[in-house]
């Protein structure tokens, strides 16, 4: 049996992956990550009391040991910094991905290992496996609705071979199922939408509460103005809402298809199969980061463009740069939206073999 941390977020994933862990006869010990706390009077709900009380009661519950380990800091260090300047460049981070290599698999477990843990577990909905050659792999969750390996994409070899994620072999009504069993304070919690270990804050109110608004031209792909913008980082390729632009005269909604630095523009079109700058094929792939696999050779794989898209067949050729390796990923069939800045995760069937972040799309 092995001694390790559970990540107690106060969510119910969190802890029926705990009670599992105890069931299964581990030493489990649980700990809260307090990245942060709503000093900047963000506009918001920031529950993290509240959630460090119902994973205490969780832990009280199940008999073990529980702990508030601060990384407040390192939070702000390694993804609100992350965060705040990939939206002042013009790109789309994700906050969730760099948290779970940063700070869940990065940080916590280095404060893990000073204090004698084999391993962290979290309530990720995905899979533990072990390949022939003894090698740790991540498989998608067996749910398709709430598999989260996408979160897990930019995960390292060694963090694969601490993690430990006890439900990605159930659904999620028998993860409920399972907490109303134990009865768990948790079990009919609302789950989170926030951005990582903060809360629910809405990713607008906190990026204008730290960048300054930089209003600027709505404009169609003939440069005919629409309207005006708030700030460029307030927008996403793909988005359809919140663009306070009327539809057309035949009732047809714009879509953003670009944003324009140099003259601070905002990009929109009506949505079709055919938008220019929407749909593509072919990107390039940098900062390329692998669970285990070898993404130093040519895949057909399948990649996940964001967060809920299908996975869809691609044809992904690496090659290698003075800033390090990058990689020519062509799909088979054209992608919407696809993002700079954004991750892209990379599969092999249901094994997770890594990811990279989008940084150049090309539409030819």
């Amino acid at each position: 049996m092995s001694r390790i941390l559970a990540a107690m977020s106060g969510g119910v994933d969190s802890s029926v992956a705990t009670a599992l862990l105890v069931r299964e006869g581990h030493e489990v010990h649980g700990a809260y990550m307090k990245n942060w706390i709503n000093e900047e009077n963000i506009i918001g709900h920031c529950p993290w009391e509240e959630d460090i009380e119902d994973a205490r009661a969780v832990a009280d519950q199940l008999g073990i040991e529980f702990r508030v380990v601060n990384l407040m800091q390192e939070y702000r260090e390694r993804v609100v910094k992350y965060l705040l300047e990939g939206y002042q460049q013009g790109i789309t981070p994700n906050p969730d991905v760099m948290c779970n290599r940063e700070m869940k698999f990065g940080v916590l477990w280095d404060w893990a290992r000073e204090h004698g843990f084999d391993a962290i577990a979290t309530g990720h909905y995905a899979r533990n496996d072990v390949l022939e050659d003894g090698a740790a792999v991540v498989r998608r969750g067996v749910d398709p609705n709430k598999d989260q390996t996408y979160f897990l994409a930019m995960m390292r070899p060694e963090q694969v071979e601490i993690a430990r994620f006890p439900i990605g072999s159930l659904l999620k009504p028998q993860v409920r199922e399972e907490a109303t069993k134990l009865g768990l304070k948790t079990a009919d919690k609302k789950d989170s939408q926030g951005i990582c270990f903060i809360g629910e804050v809405k990713m607008e109110d906190f990026l204008r509460t730290f960048v300054e608004d930089k209003p600027g031209n709505i404009v169609n792909l003939e440069g005919k103005v629409l309207g005006e913008h708030r700030g460029l980082h307030l927008y996403t390729l793909g988005q359809r809402k919140g663009l306070r632009v009327a539809s057309n005269l035949y009732k047809q909604a714009y879509v953003v298809v670009a944003k324009r630095p140099a003259t601070n523009e905002l990009v929109i079109a009506i949505e079709r199969e055919d938008t220019p700058l929407l749909w593509a094929r072919r990107c390039t792939l940098n900062g390329i980061s692998t669970t285990g696999a070898d993404l130093t050779r040519e895949w057909d794989l399948l990649a996940m463009p964001r967060y809920r898209n299908p996975s869809a067949e691609a044809h992904f050729r690496p090659y290698e740069r003075e800033d390090g390796w990058a990689a020519e990923l062509t799909f088979t069939a054209p992608q919407r939206a696809l993002t700079p800045g954004q991750i892209c995760a990379l599969y092999d069937g249901d094994r997770l073999l890594g990811g990279a972040f989008f940084e150049t799309i090309h539409y030819d």
